[in-house]
């Protein structure tokens, strides 16, 4: 079962995007990370510049996350919008 942590660049952009949005994707990662056993179901790997980064979809906003799977630990690095998140 994978433990969820989320960085200090993640949650300072959860705290200045809408609420219903951030409360929107807080609620998808405790359903869908928080607990799971197979994190990589969800996501997809991300490729060049951002090579072993996993990334979440969840409507038009992007969770950017690295996997520890020897730790069994999901860290959040990042989550905005899909048209900026990738810069």
């Amino acid at each position: 079962m994978y433990d969820v942590h989320f960085s200090d660049v993640a949650l300072k952009k959860l705290k200045k995007m809408n609420r219903y949005q951030a409360s929107l994707l807080i609620g998808w990662i405790e359903k869908n990370l928080q607990d799971s056993s197979d994190s990589q179901t969800q996501g997809k790997a991300l490729i060049a510049n951002h090579k072993g980064k996993w990334r979440y979809r969840v409507g038009d906003y992007r969770i950017l996350a690295l996997i520890e799977d020897e730790k069994i630990i999901i860290t959040i690095i990042d989550v905005g919008h899909r048209k900026d998140i990738y810069e």
